[in-house]
């Protein structure tokens, strides 16, 4: 029990977020908008740009999902802990220029290996987002509002999406269009312009974003958390712990047999990708995989010497890692659908890309804001009367697109196409206020950051980076986009028993946060 002079000292824990936080709200939503037109936006474009490149179906699946998601997933890793140790503000703004930079640069791209290397700047800058945007939301709303919160904030990357393909498809018909004899400036095609169109603005942006107020870390839930006096320093060795061959330094200085096992786990993993390259010849979707996967397990052996607390609530409790894999697997069929949607329009059903891009992203914009708003809702709703209550919501977003989906992609009539689009996405993207505030109230508030860019492993590195790649490798082999697009379905009832096995564990693990956080050696 708290001491007077402890009680008088404790912050009182606000009932409800005030203006403020929701103007700070506001603009996260437009950074996140951003996020995902220029993430999203390789969508629209891609038919022209496998002409161009002369790339597969698997090497675009590689582009738009795993040279950004591997890396994204990396760096959100240490980035993420910067998130938990430094400004946060300053954080996002220096993401958010670096992203904005590389999207207008994959606009001048001549090949497709120099169109990898802009996508994987676009990832690490936007690696920065979220683990920032989750920390300073969950600090400026309190649990009762939080998956509302950052439910409306996940509603720009349907947005993002959305106005992607329809920014896009506008610009490159029109720039096309205007310029079809040639002398276009600097000698430019339409998805070249496209890139630099939904690039530059970003770099506004950031200015803004610079301007907003830091909160106090904890200040929401009457944990306040002191600043760490070395951010940079902690940064440099999350950095050597998750970047190979660094990660082999890392593992040596922790002793022989960490070394050892270091070693091989990398040796496995090569042997894997090797076999996986040799039976697919995808040489660089199998090293990149690889990399990451051999990373994330040396990220995550790393964390659990140096940070016992972090790691026990978060590798340590399972019911945080079912969240993870079983958002991860809806982010699989979520992101595949997503990216190859407005090709299969375009390709199978001969939609003009200005035409999908204004279909499909305006009702998967609609869609996606409005099942991630009422899914935030009705998550924080049903918390409020059962400790589980949110996992609810993400079961229903994992099963419910399934028919929508199959119905789109096996119809002939692309109004019918266009009008599935709606009910599918609003139904998937219920899920991601409630996974995301679920992994949240699962840590301790100084270790959002992290335990955000964990969460963020299963939704880009399984999800994002092999969801299209899947699709697209499916479609290669099999000569049916539809065979690719349906493929995905396979994973949803490993989503569901993930999902199914969180709801028994979620409300133990959250009862016992604070007990399991001090037999770690953490001092509440």
């Amino acid at each position: 029990m708290n001491t007077p002079d402890e009680a008088a000292s404790t912050p009182a824990i606000p009932h409800k977020a005030d203006r403020y936080a929701w103007y700070v709200l506001i603009i996260l939503v437009f950074v996140y908008i951003l996020n995902f037109v220029d993430r999203q936006i390789l969508s629209i474009l891609s038919e022209d740009i496998k002409r161009d490149l002369g790339l597969s179906d698997a090497d675009l699946g590689f582009l738009y999902g795993t040279a950004f998601g591997v890396f994204y997933s990396l760096f959100g890793i240490p980035l993420g802990r910067l998130a938990d140790n430094w400004h946060r503000i300053k954080l996002m703004s220096v993401g958010l220029s670096l992203w904005s930079i590389m999207t207008a640069l994959s606009g001048f791209s001549q090949s497709g290996g120099q169109l990898a290397a802009a996508r994987i700047g676009v990832g690490v800058g936007e690696a920065t987002a979220s683990p920032c945007a989750y920390s300073i939301i969950s600090d400026y709303f309190p649990k009762r509002q939080r998956a509302t919160a950052l439910a409306i904030y996940s509603s720009g990357l349907y947005l993002g999406g959305g106005l992607s393909l329809f920014i896009g498809g506008a610009i490159k018909d029109r720039w096309d269009t205007a310029f079809a004899g040639g002398n276009a400036p600097l000698g430019l095609v339409g998805w070249q312009a496209s890139f630099l169109a939904v690039g530059i603005p970003g770099l506004l942006l950031a200015l803004l974003v610079f301007t907003l107020r830091e909160p106090v870390r904890g200040q929401s839930d009457g944990l306040i958390t002191p600043t760490s006096t070395a951010p940079f320093g902690n940064f440099a060795n999350e950095l050597v712990t998750v970047i190979p061959p660094l990660t082999l330094i890392a593992a040596w200085r922790r002793g022989l047999t960490p070394f050892a096992l270091n070693l091989l786990v990398a040796l496995s993993v090569g042997l894997s990708a090797w076999v996986l390259i040799g039976l697919t010849g995808k040489v660089p979707q199998w090293i990149a995989m690889g990399v990451g996967v051999y990373a994330v397990y040396s990220w995550a052996t790393a964390l659990r010497q140096r940070d016992p607390p972090t790691f026990r609530l978060i590798w340590g409790t399972p019911a945080f890692l079912m969240i993870m894999f079983g958002y991860g697997l809806i982010a699989f069929a979520s992101y595949a659908v997503s990216y190859w949607g407005p090709i299969y329009a375009i390709r199978e059903l001969h939609a003009s890309a200005e035409q999908a891009g204004f279909w499909i992203g305006s009702s998967g914009a609609l869609g996606g804001f409005i099942g991630v708003i009422l899914g935030g809702r009705a998550a924080d709703w049903l918390r409020s009367r059962n400790p589980a209550g949110r996992v609810i919501v993400i079961l229903i977003g994992a099963v419910a697109p399934s028919v929508p989906m199959f119905i789109a992609f096996t119809a002939h009539d692309l109004q019918l196409f266009y009008a599935l689009q709606f009910p599918m996405t609003a139904l998937s993207s219920c899920a991601l206020g409630a996974s995301a505030a679920t992994g949240l109230d699962l840590v301790l508030p100084r270790m959002r950051g992290t335990a955000t860019a964990t969460f963020f492993i299963g939704t880009t590195l399984l999800g994002l980076a092999m969801g299209p790649y899947m699709v697209g490798q499916v479609s290669d082999l099999s000569g049916s986009l539809q065979a690719g697009i349906l493929s995905v379905l396979a994973v949803m009832p490993i989503s569901i028993l993930c999902l199914i096995t969180a709801y028994r564990l979620v409300p133990k693990a959250e009862a016992t946060m604070l007990d399991r956080a001090r037999a770690a050696g953490e001092v509440i």
